[in-house]
């Protein structure tokens, strides 16, 4: 079993990320021109369509040290006319290696999700985890769009907190909340 625990990375502002995520559209529209013309799995209502790329931290691997800080990476909604995922894009372009094909898995907000690796010369290394395919349930270039933000509001949810810290034994023992068996 493998263990990824986040660490800290210096996030970079999200205009750094638009060069790369321009990119990323541009290569996906030419791959729908192209290797994906006449496809049947291809639903022409909608468009490729990059959106909601934010910073996420590289995990780190059970007893793996940080030698030095991780590559930047953002993390957002990829939607095409024969797919929609979540892509996790580097920074900077990285070289394909040995991930292309093999799961790793990211935190995005509060879950854990298994994304794939893979690899185009115009944008290098980068991973997705599948949330549709096909995506012949759209409509439209809007519902795919409204349905992309509904995941990422999801997944970016902040974790409820509690309004007040659970009592201690005794407190909780005598019916007195947290706060009241600490006056008492």
């Amino acid at each position: 079993m493998r263990f990824h625990i986040q660490r800290r990375v210096e996030a970079a502002p999200l205009s750094a990320y638009a060069p790369r995520v321009a990119a990323l559209e541009a290569l996906f529209t030419t791959i729908a021109h192209t290797r994906m013309a006449g496809v049947p799995v291809m639903n022409h209502a909608l468009r490729v369509q990059a959106l909601g790329f934010e910073p996420l931290p590289l995990p780190l691997q059970q007893g793996e040290a940080p030698a030095a800080p991780a590559p930047a990476a953002a993390v957002g909604i990829l939607i095409t006319p024969w797919f929609m995922n979540l892509v996790r894009l580097p920074l900077q372009p990285e070289p394909a290696a040995q991930g292309v094909g093999r799961s790793q898995r990211h935190a995005v907000g509060n879950g854990v999700f298994d994304f794939i690796g893979a690899h185009e010369p115009a944008i290098g290394a980068y991973s997705a985890c599948s949330l549709f395919s096909p995506v012949f349930e759209f409509v439209d270039q809007a519902a795919a769009r409204a349905t992309a933000h509904a995941v990422l509001a999801t997944l970016r949810a902040a974790a409820p907190q509690a309004s007040e810290p659970p009592p201690a034994r005794r407190a909780f023992l005598l019916g007195r909340s947290a706060a009241r068996g600490a006056a008492a």
